[in-house]
């Protein structure tokens, strides 16, 4: 009795991961407009390049419990086979100020992706003309 136990138990936890599986790999995106325009970038000095890595350029973040911009400083980025790493910019659109995050543009094909020019607009803001 007590191993029929022991098996159900085991069952009932497995299918319960499983089931709690697609809900670990959903990701969420957030815009966020404000009507500040983000400071003039902080001047820092580019490390000596270091091969098999991408140079992250600092930018200003919004911080949403001080309500102002926060600088957040560059980075190394591991690079990624066919694809371009973009830096974090803020756009201005109609109804303020909004960073665009950073990304890997990239066909995936192993062939570098079209850079700024393959930029996505997010939903809704071609029709506005924010893009």
């Amino acid at each position: 009795m007590r191993k029929v136990l022991l098996c159900a138990v085991a069952a009932a936890g497995l299918a319960g991961g499983l089931g709690a599986a697609p809900c670990a790999l959903a990701q969420v995106s957030v815009n966020v407009s404000i009507g500040v325009p983000p400071p003039a970038p902080v001047y820092e000095v580019v490390p000596v390049a270091r091969p098999g890595y991408v140079w992250a350029p600092g930018y200003w973040d919004w911080d949403d419990r001080g309500h102002k911009h926060k600088w957040k400083k560059g980075r190394w980025e591991r690079a990624r086979a066919g694809y371009i790493y973009e830096a974090p910019r803020w756009i201005h659109a109609r109804d303020g100020w909004m960073l665009q995050p950073e990304r890997w543009e990239g066909r995936g094909d192993g062939r570098p992706g079209r850079g700024y020019k393959g930029y996505h607009c997010p939903p809704g803001h071609a029709k506005k003309g924010e893009c």
